[in-house]
Protein backbone atom coordinates (compact mmCIF):
# COMPACT_ATOMS: atom_id res chain seq x y z
CA UNK A 1 0.00 0.00 0.00
CA UNK A 2 1.37 3.44 -0.66
CA UNK A 3 2.00 5.56 2.09
CA UNK A 4 -0.52 7.95 2.04
CA UNK A 5 -3.07 4.54 2.53
CA UNK A 6 -1.17 3.60 5.13
CA UNK A 7 -1.64 7.30 6.85
CA UNK A 8 -5.35 7.25 6.51
CA UNK A 9 -5.68 3.21 7.77
CA UNK A 10 -3.56 4.41 11.10
CA UNK A 11 -5.51 7.62 11.66
CA UNK A 12 -8.69 5.22 11.36
CA UNK A 13 -7.90 2.59 13.48
CA UNK A 14 -7.05 5.26 15.88
CA UNK A 15 -10.77 6.45 16.15
CA UNK A 16 -12.94 5.95 19.02
CA UNK A 17 -15.26 3.06 18.76
CA UNK A 18 -13.43 1.78 15.43
CA UNK A 19 -11.82 -1.50 16.15
CA UNK A 20 -10.92 -4.26 13.57
CA UNK A 21 -14.22 -5.32 12.58
CA UNK A 22 -15.76 -1.75 12.25
CA UNK A 23 -13.07 -0.92 10.33
CA UNK A 24 -13.19 -3.35 7.69
CA UNK A 25 -17.05 -2.93 7.95
CA UNK A 26 -17.08 0.86 6.90
CA UNK A 27 -13.78 0.57 4.37
CA UNK A 28 -15.91 -2.13 2.43
CA UNK A 29 -19.00 0.54 2.17
CA UNK A 30 -16.90 3.26 1.40
CA UNK A 31 -13.92 2.04 -0.45
CA UNK A 32 -10.96 3.08 1.18
CA UNK A 33 -9.95 4.30 5.48
CA UNK A 34 -9.52 7.80 3.31
CA UNK A 35 -12.91 7.74 1.99
CA UNK A 36 -14.12 7.11 4.93
CA UNK A 37 -12.23 9.78 6.99
CA UNK A 38 -13.43 11.81 4.21
CA UNK A 39 -17.22 10.57 4.32
CA UNK A 40 -20.09 13.37 5.32
CA UNK A 41 -22.67 12.16 8.09
CA UNK A 42 -25.25 10.74 5.45
CA UNK A 43 -22.57 8.77 3.86
CA UNK A 44 -21.45 6.99 7.80
CA UNK A 45 -24.81 7.30 9.09
CA UNK A 46 -26.41 4.80 5.69
CA UNK A 47 -24.21 2.48 7.06
CA UNK A 48 -25.60 -0.64 9.12
CA UNK A 49 -24.98 -0.08 13.18
CA UNK A 50 -22.97 3.49 12.60
CA UNK A 51 -24.72 6.33 14.54
CA UNK A 52 -24.03 9.53 15.67
CA UNK A 53 -21.61 8.93 18.07
CA UNK A 54 -18.74 7.37 15.67
CA UNK A 55 -19.42 10.02 12.86
CA UNK A 56 -18.40 13.10 15.69
CA UNK A 57 -15.85 10.32 16.79
CA UNK A 58 -14.58 10.28 12.78
CA UNK A 59 -14.07 14.43 12.86
CA UNK A 60 -11.50 13.91 15.54
CA UNK A 61 -8.17 15.55 13.95
CA UNK A 62 -6.18 14.44 16.88
CA UNK A 63 -6.19 10.75 15.17
CA UNK A 64 -3.98 12.39 12.22
CA UNK A 65 -1.04 13.45 14.90
CA UNK A 66 -0.93 9.78 16.56
CA UNK A 67 -0.79 8.08 12.81
CA UNK A 68 2.12 10.29 12.12
CA UNK A 69 3.80 9.61 14.65
CA UNK A 70 3.71 5.84 14.50
CA UNK A 71 4.86 6.41 10.25
CA UNK A 72 7.35 7.86 11.30
CA UNK A 73 8.68 4.65 13.21
CA UNK A 74 7.43 2.58 11.08
CA UNK A 75 9.99 5.01 8.03
CA UNK A 76 12.63 4.83 10.74
CA UNK A 77 12.61 0.77 11.75
CA UNK A 78 11.94 -0.68 8.25
CA UNK A 79 9.17 -1.99 9.91
CA UNK A 80 6.91 -3.61 6.68
CA UNK A 81 2.92 -3.11 7.10
CA UNK A 82 0.70 -5.54 5.62
CA UNK A 83 -3.06 -4.56 4.74
CA UNK A 84 -5.94 -6.92 5.38
CA UNK A 85 -6.90 -6.84 1.31
CA UNK A 86 -3.07 -6.83 0.01
CA UNK A 87 -2.18 -9.94 -1.59
CA UNK A 88 0.90 -10.40 1.02
CA UNK A 89 -1.20 -10.42 4.22
CA UNK A 90 -1.09 -13.79 6.10
CA UNK A 91 -3.88 -15.86 3.40
CA UNK A 92 -5.89 -17.50 6.23
CA UNK A 93 -6.12 -14.79 8.39
CA UNK A 94 -8.21 -12.92 5.49
CA UNK A 95 -10.62 -15.31 6.58
CA UNK A 96 -11.18 -14.52 10.46
CA UNK A 97 -13.76 -11.54 11.07
CA UNK A 98 -11.82 -9.77 13.42
CA UNK A 99 -7.85 -10.06 11.86
CA UNK A 100 -5.94 -7.14 11.98
CA UNK A 101 -6.65 -4.34 9.64
CA UNK A 102 -2.67 -3.96 9.55
CA UNK A 103 0.02 -6.42 10.46
CA UNK A 104 3.27 -5.14 10.96
CA UNK A 105 6.50 -7.37 10.95
CA UNK A 106 10.15 -7.23 10.73
CA UNK A 107 12.50 -10.00 8.82
CA UNK A 108 12.03 -12.08 6.10
CA UNK A 109 8.53 -13.63 6.17
CA UNK A 110 7.10 -15.49 3.86
CA UNK A 111 3.87 -17.28 3.95
CA UNK A 112 3.38 -17.70 0.07
CA UNK A 113 2.33 -21.78 -0.88
CA UNK A 114 3.54 -22.81 2.41
CA UNK A 115 2.60 -25.25 5.51
CA UNK A 116 2.02 -23.12 8.60
CA UNK A 117 1.33 -24.73 12.08
CA UNK A 118 1.50 -22.69 15.51
CA UNK A 119 2.90 -24.78 18.61
CA UNK A 120 2.00 -23.02 21.73
CA UNK A 121 1.80 -24.33 25.49
CA UNK A 122 2.66 -24.08 29.20
CA UNK A 123 5.74 -21.85 29.99
CA UNK A 124 6.74 -24.09 32.19
CA UNK A 125 7.69 -26.93 29.73
CA UNK A 126 9.15 -30.20 30.97
CA UNK A 127 11.62 -32.16 29.50
CA UNK A 128 8.57 -34.50 28.16
CA UNK A 129 7.54 -31.53 26.36
CA UNK A 130 10.87 -30.73 24.95
CA UNK A 131 11.70 -34.11 23.56
CA UNK A 132 8.38 -34.34 21.72
CA UNK A 133 8.43 -30.71 20.28
CA UNK A 134 12.12 -31.53 18.76
CA UNK A 135 11.17 -34.70 17.54
CA UNK A 136 8.26 -33.71 15.68
CA UNK A 137 10.14 -30.37 13.59
CA UNK A 138 12.83 -33.19 13.18
CA UNK A 139 10.21 -35.65 11.60
CA UNK A 140 8.39 -31.86 9.63
CA UNK A 141 11.48 -30.63 8.13
CA UNK A 142 11.79 -32.05 5.32
CA UNK A 143 8.10 -30.78 4.91
CA UNK A 144 9.70 -27.02 5.30
CA UNK A 145 6.73 -25.93 7.58
CA UNK A 146 6.60 -22.40 8.88
CA UNK A 147 6.81 -22.55 12.70
CA UNK A 148 4.70 -19.96 14.40
CA UNK A 149 4.71 -19.31 17.95
CA UNK A 150 4.78 -16.86 20.30
CA UNK A 151 8.08 -16.09 22.03
CA UNK A 152 7.38 -16.32 25.05
CA UNK A 153 9.37 -18.52 27.87
CA UNK A 154 8.48 -22.30 27.55
CA UNK A 155 7.10 -24.03 24.58
CA UNK A 156 7.32 -20.99 22.71
CA UNK A 157 10.95 -20.20 22.56
CA UNK A 158 12.31 -23.53 22.63
CA UNK A 159 9.84 -24.25 19.17
CA UNK A 160 11.31 -20.93 17.71
CA UNK A 161 14.76 -22.26 18.50
CA UNK A 162 14.41 -25.86 16.86
CA UNK A 163 12.74 -24.96 14.19
CA UNK A 164 15.92 -22.71 13.19
CA UNK A 165 17.55 -25.59 14.35
CA UNK A 166 16.09 -27.45 11.42
CA UNK A 167 16.20 -24.66 9.26
CA UNK A 168 12.57 -23.90 9.53
CA UNK A 169 10.82 -20.65 8.81
CA UNK A 170 9.77 -19.32 12.14
CA UNK A 171 7.52 -15.97 13.34
CA UNK A 172 7.15 -14.96 16.42
CA UNK A 173 3.61 -13.13 16.98
CA UNK A 174 3.90 -10.60 20.11
CA UNK A 175 1.38 -8.90 22.34
CA UNK A 176 3.83 -5.10 21.92
CA UNK A 177 5.31 -2.91 19.45
CA UNK A 178 8.16 -3.68 17.41
CA UNK A 179 9.98 -0.75 19.46
CA UNK A 180 10.99 -3.30 22.28
CA UNK A 181 11.51 -7.23 22.81
CA UNK A 182 9.79 -9.30 25.76
CA UNK A 183 10.34 -10.75 27.64
CA UNK A 184 14.10 -9.18 27.42
CA UNK A 185 16.14 -12.09 28.14
CA UNK A 186 15.24 -13.58 24.89
CA UNK A 187 16.96 -10.33 22.73
CA UNK A 188 19.80 -12.45 22.14
CA UNK A 189 17.78 -14.26 19.70
CA UNK A 190 16.04 -11.69 17.55
CA UNK A 191 19.03 -11.62 14.87
CA UNK A 192 18.44 -15.14 14.50
CA UNK A 193 14.69 -15.33 14.10
CA UNK A 194 14.79 -12.32 11.75
CA UNK A 195 16.93 -13.91 9.11
CA UNK A 196 14.99 -17.02 9.44
CA UNK A 197 11.51 -15.45 9.63
CA UNK A 198 10.68 -12.91 11.81
CA UNK A 199 8.00 -10.92 14.15
CA UNK A 200 4.36 -9.98 13.38
CA UNK A 201 2.53 -7.59 15.08
CA UNK A 202 -0.39 -5.81 15.34
CA UNK A 203 0.31 -3.22 18.19
CA UNK A 204 1.75 -0.24 17.47
CA UNK A 205 4.66 1.44 18.87
CA UNK A 206 3.05 2.71 21.87
CA UNK A 207 2.09 -0.42 23.01
CA UNK A 208 3.31 -2.55 25.97
CA UNK A 209 2.96 -6.18 26.66
CA UNK A 210 0.07 -5.51 28.77
CA UNK A 211 -1.76 -8.69 29.65
CA UNK A 212 -5.10 -8.09 27.42
CA UNK A 213 -2.93 -7.70 24.29
CA UNK A 214 -1.83 -11.31 25.14
CA UNK A 215 -5.44 -12.64 24.75
CA UNK A 216 -5.47 -10.55 21.07
CA UNK A 217 -2.36 -11.74 20.04
CA UNK A 218 -3.31 -15.20 20.27
CA UNK A 219 -6.05 -15.06 18.02
CA UNK A 220 -3.48 -14.39 15.51
CA UNK A 221 -1.48 -17.47 16.55
CA UNK A 222 -4.60 -19.38 15.71
CA UNK A 223 -6.00 -17.90 12.91
CA UNK A 224 -2.64 -17.31 10.60
CA UNK A 225 -2.16 -21.08 10.38
CA UNK A 226 -3.69 -24.46 8.76
CA UNK A 227 -3.31 -26.07 12.52
CA UNK A 228 -2.75 -25.42 16.56
CA UNK A 229 -0.38 -27.99 18.26
CA UNK A 230 -0.51 -27.62 22.18
CA UNK A 231 2.53 -29.28 23.77
CA UNK A 232 1.96 -29.01 27.01
CA UNK A 233 -0.66 -27.07 29.19
CA UNK A 234 -1.82 -26.78 32.73
CA UNK A 235 -5.82 -27.13 33.11
CA UNK A 236 -5.99 -23.31 32.71
CA UNK A 237 -3.35 -20.93 30.56
CA UNK A 238 -2.96 -19.23 27.67
CA UNK A 239 -2.61 -21.93 24.98
CA UNK A 240 -6.20 -22.98 25.67
CA UNK A 241 -7.29 -20.16 24.62
CA UNK A 242 -5.40 -20.39 21.48
CA UNK A 243 -6.94 -23.79 21.02
CA UNK A 244 -10.25 -22.39 21.83
CA UNK A 245 -9.83 -19.37 19.21
CA UNK A 246 -9.00 -21.92 16.53
CA UNK A 247 -11.52 -23.98 17.08
CA UNK A 248 -14.18 -21.10 16.78
CA UNK A 249 -12.34 -20.07 13.35
CA UNK A 250 -12.69 -24.19 12.25
CA UNK A 251 -9.01 -24.66 12.44
CA UNK A 252 -7.62 -27.73 13.26
CA UNK A 253 -6.46 -27.86 16.89
CA UNK A 254 -3.69 -31.43 18.01
CA UNK A 255 -2.49 -31.63 21.94
CA UNK A 256 -0.21 -34.05 23.15
CA UNK A 257 -1.39 -36.65 25.64
CA UNK A 258 0.59 -36.86 28.75
CA UNK A 259 -0.24 -38.98 32.11
CA UNK A 260 -3.20 -38.28 33.98
CA UNK A 261 -1.22 -37.54 36.92
CA UNK A 262 1.15 -34.90 35.15
CA UNK A 263 -0.01 -30.98 35.94
CA UNK A 264 1.54 -29.98 32.49
CA UNK A 265 -0.55 -32.54 30.99
CA UNK A 266 -3.90 -31.84 32.14
CA UNK A 267 -4.70 -29.03 29.25
CA UNK A 268 -4.18 -31.51 26.85
CA UNK A 269 -5.67 -34.44 28.36
CA UNK A 270 -8.92 -32.08 28.19
CA UNK A 271 -9.09 -31.20 25.13
CA UNK A 272 -8.43 -34.46 23.84
CA UNK A 273 -10.94 -35.80 26.09
CA UNK A 274 -13.44 -33.26 25.26
CA UNK A 275 -12.76 -33.32 21.06
CA UNK A 276 -11.80 -29.91 20.87
CA UNK A 277 -8.50 -31.11 19.97
CA UNK A 278 -7.22 -34.19 17.58
CA UNK A 279 -4.19 -36.72 19.82
CA UNK A 280 -1.14 -36.14 18.51
CA UNK A 281 1.35 -38.92 19.09
CA UNK A 282 4.10 -38.38 16.12
CA UNK A 283 4.43 -36.09 13.06
CA UNK A 284 2.73 -39.09 11.15
CA UNK A 285 -0.87 -38.18 13.06
CA UNK A 286 0.10 -34.13 11.72
CA UNK A 287 0.55 -35.35 8.37
CA UNK A 288 -2.10 -37.82 7.74
CA UNK A 289 -4.16 -35.56 8.99
CA UNK A 290 -3.43 -32.63 7.52
CA UNK A 291 -3.29 -34.47 4.33
CA UNK A 292 0.18 -32.86 3.67
CA UNK A 293 1.91 -36.67 2.76
CA UNK A 294 -0.33 -36.32 -1.39
CA UNK A 295 1.75 -34.88 -3.55
CA UNK A 296 1.50 -31.09 -3.42
CA UNK A 297 1.63 -31.30 -7.10
CA UNK A 298 -2.00 -29.73 -9.00
CA UNK A 299 -3.18 -32.64 -11.15
CA UNK A 300 -3.92 -31.89 -14.59
CA UNK A 301 -8.29 -31.24 -14.79
CA UNK A 302 -9.40 -34.24 -16.24
CA UNK A 303 -12.61 -34.09 -18.56
CA UNK A 304 -15.19 -36.16 -17.29
CA UNK A 305 -18.75 -36.84 -18.57
CA UNK A 306 -21.21 -36.87 -15.33
CA UNK A 307 -24.49 -38.54 -15.78
CA UNK A 308 -26.17 -35.70 -13.48
CA UNK A 309 -27.53 -31.99 -13.95
CA UNK A 310 -25.35 -29.21 -11.81
CA UNK A 311 -27.03 -26.37 -10.49
CA UNK A 312 -24.84 -23.33 -11.51
CA UNK A 313 -23.51 -23.10 -7.92
CA UNK A 314 -22.31 -26.64 -8.12
CA UNK A 315 -20.80 -26.55 -11.41
CA UNK A 316 -18.90 -23.26 -10.24
CA UNK A 317 -17.65 -25.20 -7.51
CA UNK A 318 -17.07 -28.52 -9.20
CA UNK A 319 -14.73 -26.71 -11.93
CA UNK A 320 -13.04 -25.08 -9.47
CA UNK A 321 -12.00 -28.39 -7.68
CA UNK A 322 -11.32 -29.96 -11.19
CA UNK A 323 -9.10 -27.23 -11.93
CA UNK A 324 -6.90 -26.91 -8.48
CA UNK A 325 -7.46 -30.24 -6.47
CA UNK A 326 -8.13 -30.36 -3.07
CA UNK A 327 -8.66 -27.14 -0.96
CA UNK A 328 -10.10 -25.93 1.97
CA UNK A 329 -13.37 -24.46 2.16
CA UNK A 330 -12.33 -21.13 3.38
CA UNK A 331 -10.55 -20.82 0.17
CA UNK A 332 -13.14 -22.52 -1.94
CA UNK A 333 -15.84 -19.72 -0.63
CA UNK A 334 -13.22 -17.06 -1.74
CA UNK A 335 -12.76 -17.74 -5.14
CA UNK A 336 -16.49 -19.30 -5.58
CA UNK A 337 -17.72 -16.06 -4.29
CA UNK A 338 -20.04 -17.50 -1.69
CA UNK A 339 -20.70 -17.50 1.91
CA UNK A 340 -19.34 -20.35 3.63
CA UNK A 341 -22.51 -21.39 5.00
CA UNK A 342 -24.30 -21.52 1.97
CA UNK A 343 -20.98 -23.45 0.36
CA UNK A 344 -21.32 -25.87 3.34
CA UNK A 345 -24.74 -27.14 2.63
CA UNK A 346 -23.58 -27.48 -1.53
CA UNK A 347 -20.53 -29.04 -0.72
CA UNK A 348 -23.22 -32.08 1.89
CA UNK A 349 -25.69 -32.08 -1.46
CA UNK A 350 -22.72 -32.50 -3.84
CA UNK A 351 -20.67 -35.48 -1.84
CA UNK A 352 -24.46 -37.43 -1.49
CA UNK A 353 -24.04 -36.83 -5.57
CA UNK A 354 -20.71 -38.58 -5.32
CA UNK A 355 -19.17 -35.33 -6.98
CA UNK A 356 -16.72 -34.89 -4.26
CA UNK A 357 -15.48 -36.04 -1.24
CA UNK A 358 -14.05 -34.50 2.01
CA UNK A 359 -10.77 -35.31 2.75
CA UNK A 360 -8.37 -35.45 6.46
CA UNK A 361 -7.75 -31.80 7.30
CA UNK A 362 -10.72 -30.24 6.28
CA UNK A 363 -9.96 -30.22 2.42
CA UNK A 364 -12.21 -31.49 -0.36
CA UNK A 365 -11.62 -32.67 -3.86
CA UNK A 366 -13.42 -33.66 -6.86
CA UNK A 367 -14.25 -37.36 -7.19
Amino acid sequence: MTESELFNTLALMRVEGVGDIVAKKLISHLGSAEAVLRANRKQILAIEGVGEVLYRNLQEQSVYKLAEAEMNFIRQNNIKALYYQEAGYPERLKHCIDGPVLLFSTGKIDFESRKTISIVGTRQMTAYGADFCRKLLEDLAPLNPVIISGFAYGVDIHAHLVAMENNLQTVGIVAHGLNQVYPKVHKKYVAKMEENGGFMTEFWSSSNPDKENFVKRNRIVAGISEATIIIESADKGGSLITANVANDYNRDVFAVPGRVTDKYSMGCNNLIKSQRANLLTSAADLIYMLNWELDEKKKAPVQKQLFVTLEPDEQKVYDYLQQNGKELMDIIALHCEMPVFKLSSLLLTMELKGLIRPLPGKLFEAV
